[in-house]
């Protein structure tokens, strides 16, 4: 967790995700370790730490999304944004299929392919929690 973001906040962040991964939507109680906030627009780029630019993410998620903000389109090599759970709707940009995250747009498909989202053991944690009945959980 960031230094600059109290508990109060970082409270606040987990209960508006109701304790999942804003990106991959695994709970917090089937995680290894605790979520963490993540600066949608990191610090570096010029975000804020403030309610408005936090999303609550698993520690992979968060790992593999850094400081990044954008990739690159492989279709057509131009910039494209990552998801921004603070502005966009996780439907317009994902969708399950079994265990997979399939994007359905560019922005969800380069979110993918950063966050590493559909790497083979993270299918597999979805794929064991699918058969649990603990994801999704929306």
């Amino acid at each position: 967790m960031a230094s600059n973001v109290s508990e109060e906040l970082r409270t606040q962040v987990a209960r508006r995700a109701e304790h999942r991964c804003e990106y991959c939507l695994i709970s917090e109680a089937d995680a290894g370790f605790s979520h963490q906030v993540d600066h949608v627009v990191s610090r570096k780029h010029g975000g804020s730490s403030t309610a408005n630019n936090l999303a609550f993410a698993c520690v992979l998620c968060n790992r593999h999304k850094g400081t990044d903000i954008a990739s690159i389109d492989l279709l057509t090599g131009k910039a494209v944004r990552l998801f921004h759970p603070r502005h966009d709707q996780w439907t317009d940009h994902f969708r399950l299929e079994g265990p997979v995250i399939a994007p359905i747009s560019t922005c969800g498909a380069a979110t993918v392919r950063i966050l590493r989202l559909n790497a083979p053991e993270r299918i597999a944690e979805r794929r064991l929690l699918q058969s649990l009945g603990r994801f999704p959980l929306r």
